[in-house]
């Protein structure tokens, strides 16, 4: 039986509603057997709602505590390796919390799982550093907010340490592997405005909650437009490059947060990003090794006039 209970409650937790029948056909059992099973799960601690006629069925609703989870094979290693990655994460506060959240899962995986988890923890390193830390507090008012359609108020900082209060519908969280961003539909400037998250600080409202109609991202797409965004915006230079390969010449050079990149035929691609050093980027253009045409801006042509003026002085030429 508690075979049997177990294998209910991870069809349960595997979707939102089941029909009486569709479980007792599942479990191989009838529906009497079922609704006994699940008035020990009821028994257990989990909270069950089941509905009657001919639509009815049960649901496995959050309860006061967390019960716990069935995981099969495949669920308990990606669990494993999520927790270990956000132990060393972007967002802060969470780090003590998945580490105490892996030993409870490592204590108790099944012996045939340890290998593929030792496996990928002694053969993986992560090379995320450098970003941003956001407070995990702060993210979590931030995705609240935008989950209920509640509009935020909160102070900003921009990159030159200015800070202005902000009043916004908050529409999408997009983390780009680097740096959380929040895209947020400004009413004062009425338009859409992209945040960093670690320099957002949540004020509590001077007013009722306000909820909102959220609105259509533009272009359809709100991490596509982000990333628009956050490739050029922020530094000095807006560059544009012409390469003369196709677009997929290019996939192991560009990543979504070095540059947009757009096809332009069989034969040519145009890159357009950022930088705040014409010398870095010349150094990335130099190790992809292919032909290339500076559209913008004028002061890269003229730092790669210069530098190649330098290197044929010191082939001798």
């Amino acid at each position: 039986m508690l075979v049997r209970v177990l294998q209910l409650l991870s069809l349960l937790q595997q979707r939102r509603e089941w029909a009486g029948a569709e479980l007792a056909e599942r479990l191989e059992v009838t529906t009497r057997t079922v609704r006994h099973d699940i008035d020990r799960l009821r028994e257990l601690g989990y909270q069950v709602d089941s509905t009657t006629g001919p639509g009815g069925g049960y649901r496995l609703a959050a309860g006061t505590a967390l019960p716990p989870l069935v995981l099969d094979d495949d669920e308990a290693v990606a669990v494993a390796v999520g927790l270990r990655a956000a132990a060393a994460g972007s967002v802060a506060g969470i780090e003590d919390a998945s580490l105490h959240a892996l030993a409870k899962l490592e204590r108790t995986l099944p012996r045939r799982l340890r290998p593929r988890v030792d496996a990928l923890r002694s053969t993986t390193v992560s090379a995320a550093g450098g970003g941003p830390v956001v407070d995990v507090d702060t993210l979590t008012t931030i995705a609240a907010a935008a989950h209920a359609h509640e509009r935020l108020l909160f102070e900003y900082a921009s990159h030159d340490g200015q800070t202005s209060t902000r009043d916004v519908e908050p529409h999408t969280l997009v983390y780009t592997g680097r740096r959380w961003y929040l895209l947020a539909f400004d009413g004062a400037r009425r338009d859409w405005r992209t945040f960093r998250a670690d320099r957002i600080t949540p004020l509590p409202s001077k007013v009722p909650v306000q909820h909102f109609v959220p609105r259509e991202p533009p272009g359809g797409d709100a991490a596509a437009h982000v990333l628009r965004g956050v490739t050029a915006a922020p530094f000095r230079y807006r560059v544009r490059i012409r390469f003369a390969a196709p677009a997929e010449a290019l996939a192991d050079w560009n990543t979504p947060t070095s540059g947009r990149l757009t096809p332009l035929g069989d034969d040519a691609c145009e890159l357009v990003t950022g930088t705040d050093s014409l010398f870095d980027l010349v150094t990335y253009l130099g190790k992809i090794g292919i032909p290339f045409t500076v559209l913008d801006p004028p002061e890269l042509r003229d730092f790669l006039r210069d530098l190649a003026g330098r290197y044929l002085d010191a082939a001798g030429s």
